[in-house]
Order: structure tokens, then sequence, then C-alpha cells
């Protein structure tokens, strides 16, 4: 096997939780190869480059091994090499929230009258 689908191939290097979820993110444009959008279908071969950007980390990947089929993390950590700019950027990205929390990240759900005035409280500030 030397080709892939671009969508089967985030979900089995672990980028995303489920394959309609990489699905969506190529369909929106927050996957990139070569700097370029593409379509789920996107037969993916060994050496592109890709940019994603799963919601949470932004990544630079160089893609080294070709699975349709998901495995441990040590295994999917195996089919990509991650750039080193792109490295320095998630660890400055992770300090910067480390140092700031977001006033409503604690609150799940629809914020109470209690949770409301918090964040007016903030907001005001």
């Amino acid at each position: 096997m030397d080709t892939v689908r671009i969508d089967k191939w985030l979900w089995a290097a672990r980028f995303f939780k489920t394959r309609s979820l990489a699905q969506d993110a190529v369909e929106t444009g927050k996957v990139k190869v070569g700097g370029e959008r593409v379509k789920p279908s996107r037969v993916l071969r060994l050496g592109d480059m890709l940019a994603i950007d799963n919601g949470a980390d932004e990544w630079e990947v160089r893609v080294l091994g070709i699975s349709d089929k998901r495995g441990g993390a040590p295994v999917a950590r195996l089919l990509y090499q991650e750039s080193e700019a792109s490295i320095a950027r998630r660890i400055a990205q992770q300090e910067k929230r480390k140092l700031f929390h977001e006033p409503g990240a604690d609150i799940k759900g629809r914020p109470t009258k209690r949770d409301r005035r918090e964040l007016g409280r903030f907001r005001d500030e």
C-alpha cells in the first residue's frame, strides 16, 4: 500500500478522533497539502507536506508512512515527522495557555446566573 485517502490517514495518524472529524477538517480547509486546500478523497503519498489545524494545535508534518488502520499512539507517531518550526510554535502556544487562564473555560454548558455575573466582572475590567 503506497497511497491512502487523506481523511483516513489523518484518522490513522491520530490527529482527529473520528474519520468524520478528519473529513470535515479537510472540507473546511483546516488541512492543506503543499499549502493548497484539498478534498477528503485526495490521495496522500509518501513525502507530502501537510499543514493541519485540529482546533487545539497547528501541525506541519511530512508523511513518512501510509496506513488506513488506526493503531496505538507509538505506531501512529511513526507515520509522520513534525518540522522543527512546528514543534517550537506548539511549545510556545502551550506555554501561553499555561500562563493565561481563559475566564469562561471552567463553565460547562449553559452559564448559571453566578457564572454570568463573573463573566460580566471580567468584561468590565
